[in-house]
């Protein structure tokens, strides 16, 4: 049975996410826009809170069930959060969002359902850049937009 989520970024930057699955089993699509951003890459991470209260802040730290050590989409040790960068152009208009992820999920023990999805500011280094952040956060800077990922119509 599909399930589908969505979520609306609000920030310096705004856009809107949506995420569907297929069944537990199949990987989650990503898919939307965010507008705004500045050309380049972006860190774009699944955080463990659903609460907003403070702004991205109150968010938390990115979604670890496993407390494991940042890493990239691709890599077999890393946050279940961890969705890499999105890229904007040099236009600062709309950036799609277009990723595939079978570690996150929208139902079971990863389920990204009421918490919060992050914009940062800077580039991910995916857990590689060797700055004291990296490990954690993969350095990628402020949080500059952030949204409840909610259950959508289907």
């Amino acid at each position: 049975m599909p399930v589908k989520a969505v979520c609306v970024l609000k920030g310096d930057v705004s856009g809107t996410v949506f995420f569907d699955q297929q069944n537990e089993k199949s990987p989650v699509v990503i898919s939307g826009q965010v507008q705004g951003l500045s050309k380049g890459k972006h860190g774009f991470h699944v955080h463990e809170f659903g609460d907003n209260t403070n702004g991205c802040t109150s968010a938390g730290a990115h979604f670890n069930p496993t407390k494991v050590d940042h890493g990239a989409p691709e890599s077999s040790v890393r946050h279940v959060g961890d969705l890499g960068n999105i890229v904007a152009g040099s236009d600062g208009g709309v950036t799609k969002v277009c990723i595939q992820d079978s570690m996150i999920s929208l139902a079971g023990a990863n389920s990204i359902i009421g918490r919060t999805l992050v914009v940062h500011a800077d580039p991910d280094d995916l857990g590689v850049g060797g700055h004291e952040l990296s490990k954690t956060t993969g350095n990628a800077g402020a949080r500059i937009a952030c949204g409840v990922i909610g259950l959508a119509k289907i």
